[in-house]
């Protein structure tokens, strides 16, 4: 099929005929498709180009191969029906090219969500197909670039989607391989540099892989699973083994080629001795290694260093830099060499942090280069500034980075001695100028999100950990590696009344907003709870009710433990979480096997039963998540057994150093949450006394007189009783009158300062009265026990409440 008004663009721009003579020099070659799409990203500035060809139901047209960017950026489809309104489809049914604009694309869908940034699309019927281009310059494609696309449209012929499965014959260094079942079709060149023959080979891709070295053998599995083929290109250098003599370095080159309904997708490409392949490449591979280094690159430093390392070799340039536009400031992300010594004086007093923020003002000529928005080139002997003219010698190249209608920031190139520029230089700076801007935008972006989402994170864990009587604790997150998404791991510690604390660890299923908004929940309930006073095993109840009525779809594992520091004396309560790992003072290591309850939220009427623990002075409690301890290629039981040896033979003088060494090897695929408490013991143990006040008309009597009694025991002096036993008085007497149900008086001697808690069965706190007449009978207590005490207050006690008042002794 060939367009309306062919025979008047038979002929393009020279540089797009030259590559065409090139490419088309070996019709045969499986590449040759690819390399007309990666002439549309260099000579026609698009950011993807994509060829479509009719399907085997001869309904849809299906994506035959796709260079550049991850097309899924602009919205382009795997498939696309041929009676449908799609530009691909009109193209190829009226044989004639569809030009559209930003405006024309928002006006075709204006309730679709698109993307933020605006782009222009181009469809051009081709033989048996449709060349679709997406470019994001503004202006869209000018009439060079159109010229280009009809050219290349012209040249080249789609083959069917399953061509490269379906043919018989490949070349010799050529390879095919189902990514379903791993068969895989290779050329006579591979077999004999692998060392096989066509007899002994069984057409599996596991026999070729037993064949390499072991240690690159991860790279060549990167490839050859589907999920990291999913954009560009992949080319890599890996070594096989030979019979003698040190293994054969091979590169292997490969692309991905969708599959369809009822065909498999197959890695397609050739494999070639390393030492025979020449060492120029040419501007079309470099500008896609560029484009397919920039598609996996998620953040503006991966972005800058993606950009340096395609171009400073094959240029042989002495200096680049690449930096953002702030202002009126580039605030340089990568700098290579990154000596500072290799740099303008100027750079060097503007050397802040890790990079230098070079000031634009001072540099006239590059501040007119970002305006004029194209790249400018400067060969040896230009008279320039000196913050540029050091840079660059014997030859300066300044890319002006462009993306979305704005500059997204500069590449600065320099050489020290004359460098000469050629047109192909030339073409391939501007071509990567584009790229490299587009995937600053979007890394900015991404880097912009990932602070957010580390900020919405840091705000729901502890900002700090308490100090604790007889122990000390430390905590660690890390969060995922891959992907944006807040996790759902969080820690907490507790600290209760009489010396108690409750250290919590817990894992909301997920990584989404969904589950940190969960986990924050999760996190201030169990808080609530545990400040009630209600024992570990209620707590954990009220927690697991709470997210049953939430009615969320989600669920959450939990490990409670509850230490008493004055005994040692611990309680455990596991709801679907990892169990506590205890390392003794003697180095042993102890996994705790209590018995748990099922993860929070999954049954609403669930029981949780308490397990105890004995720790002795110098025991560390180690609570972790399973993304420290599940793998892979460990279960969780291996994971934990690891763990708990690391633990054993680290050092807990201090904490710190232990909880990085434990996270040293983690691997991030999920988020980790780490909790480490070492029990020291307290050092002054407080004196305690209770007694159960009966409902009896003598009950305030006999309440004074146990207090007496223990004050003489305990060696109080007598100056300081007859305000403990005021104090006594009134609080038992509000409690009796007041409420209903236990009442309970606890004493409480440390250093020296005396604790005076009656609870009682009402929730409700005493009200301390603002006046009271001459004729009151009553409201007189609470000031009284206010004047007499240091401090007074109220704390809620498993459905009640506890009135304390603290005194100091001796004063």
């Amino acid at each position: 099929m060939v367009s309306e008004g062919a025979a008047g663009r038979r002929t393009g721009t020279p540089r797009v005929e030259a590559a065409l003579q090139t490419l088309m020099a070996d019709p045969d070659s499986p590449e040759r498709v690819h390399g007309v799409l990666e002439c549309a990203l260099v000579f026609a500035g698009a950011g993807v180009a994509a060829l479509y060809a009719p399907g085997d139901d001869a309904e849809l047209l299906c994506l035959v191969d796709s260079a550049g960017l991850p097309r899924t950026l602009y919205g382009l489809r795997g498939t696309y029906a041929l009676n449908g309104d799609s530009p691909a489809a009109r193209a190829h049914r009226e044989a004639r090219a569809v030009w559209l604009g930003p405006r024309e694309l928002a006006a075709r869908a204006p309730s679709r969500r698109t993307p933020a940034k605006e782009f222009s699309l181009a469809a051009l019927p081709v033989r048996g197909g449709c060349l679709v281009a997406v470019s994001e310059r503004p202006g869209g494609f000018d009439a060079e670039a159109r010229a280009s696309l009809e050219r290349l449209a012209d040249a080249v012929a789609a083959p069917a989607p399953d061509e490269p499965a379906a043919r018989g014959e490949l070349r010799t260094n050529a390879f095919s391989l189902a990514m379903d079942s791993g068969r895989i079709e290779v050329g006579d060149d591979i077999l004999q540099l692998f060392g096989l023959n066509r007899e002994r080979f069984d057409g599996k891709v596991e026999t070729l892989l037993g064949l390499t070295v072991p240690e690159d053998l991860p790279s060549l599995m990167s490839v050859v699973e589907a999920d990291h083929m999913s954009l560009g290109d992949r080319e890599l250098e890996f070594r096989v083994l030979q019979p003698a003599g040190p293994p054969r370095w091979l590169r292997l080159h490969g692309r991905l080629v969708p599959g369809g309904e009822g065909r498999p997708a197959r890695l397609v490409g050739t494999v070639a001795d390393a030492s025979t392949l020449r060492s120029d490449v040419t501007d079309v591979a470099r500008v896609q290694r560029l484009a397919a280094a920039l598609s996996t690159a998620g953040t503006v430093r991966d972005v800058s260093q993606a950009v340096v390392s395609a171009l400073r070799r094959p240029l042989r340039a002495d200096r680049i830099a690449l930096a953002e536009l702030e202002g009126d400031r580039l605030v340089v992300t990568v700098l290579d060499p990154p000596d500072p010594e290799a740099w303008p004086e100027l750079w060097r007093r503007e050397w802040r942090t890790e990079w230098p923020d070079a000031p634009v003002r001072t540099m006239p000529t590059l501040a007119a280069a970002l305006r004029e928005g194209r790249a400018r080139i400067w060969p040896a002997g230009t008279a320039l500034e000196p913050a540029l003219a050091d840079v660059g010698p014997g030859g300066l190249a300044v890319l002006p980075l462009p993306a979305a209608g704005r500059m997204a920031g500069a590449c600065l190139i320099g050489w020290d001695t004359p460098h000469d520029f050629g047109p192909d230089e030339r073409a391939l700076l501007t071509a990567s100028a584009g790229l490299a801007g587009q995937a600053l935008m979007r890394a900015h972006a991404f880097d912009a999100e990932h602070e957010l989402v580390g900020m919405l994170q840091r705000q729901l864990l502890p900002r700090r950990l308490p100090q604790l009587p007889g122990a000390v604790a430390v905590a660690r997150y890390l969060p995922a590696t891959a992907g944006l998404e807040v996790g759902g791991d969080w820690y907490d510690v507790i600290p209760l009344p009489d010396n108690r604390v409750a250290l919590v660890i817990g894992d909301v299923q997920g990584h989404s907003t969904a589950a940190a908004t969960l986990m924050g929940q999760m996190r201030t309930a169990l808080r609530a709870y545990a400040a009630e006073g209600h024992p570990p095993d209620v707590v954990v109840a009220h927690a697991n009710r709470l997210l049953a009525d939430l009615e969320t779809d989600l669920f959450a594992t939990c490990c409670y433990v509850e230490v008493d520091m004055e005994s040692g004396s611990a309680w455990c309560v596991r709801a679907g979480h990892l169990p506590p790992v205890l390392r003794h003072p003697d180095g042993r290591t102890e996994i705790v096997e209590t018995d748990g309850g099922p993860p929070l939220g999954v049954l609403r009427q669930a029981e949780f039963p308490l397990g105890p623990l004995a720790l002795r002075p110098g025991t560390v409690v180690a609570l972790t998540t399973d993304g420290l301890v599940e793998s892979a290629d460990a279960d969780i039981d291996q994971g934990l057994a690891r763990f708990a040896g690391e633990l054993g033979a680290a050092d807990p003088a201090d904490l710190g150093p232990v909880a990085d060494a434990l996270l040293g090897g983690a691997r991030r695929s999920d988020d980790i949450a780490l909790l480490l408490m070492r029990y020291d013991g307290m050092a002054s143990r407080p004196l305690r006394e209770s007694w159960t006040v009966w409902r009896v008309p003598q009950a305030v009597g006999q309440a004074r007189r146990f207090t007496r009694r223990t004050l003489r025991s305990w060696n109080v002096p007598e100056r300081d009783r007859d305000a403990v036993l005021l104090v006594v008085s009134e609080l038992v007497t509000n409690a009796l009158v007041h409420t209903d149900g236990r009442v309970r008086l606890d004493l409480t001697l440390v250093n020296h300062r005396l604790r005076v808690a009656v609870a009682d069965a009402s929730p409700r706190s005493p009200v301390k009265p603002t006046s009271i007449g001459w004729e009151a009978t009553g409201g007189r207590g609470i000031l009284l026990v206010e004047a007499l005490s240091d401090s007074w207050g109220t704390v809620p006690v498993s459905g009640g409440k506890q009135v304390w008042s603290e005194l100091a002794l001796g004063r």
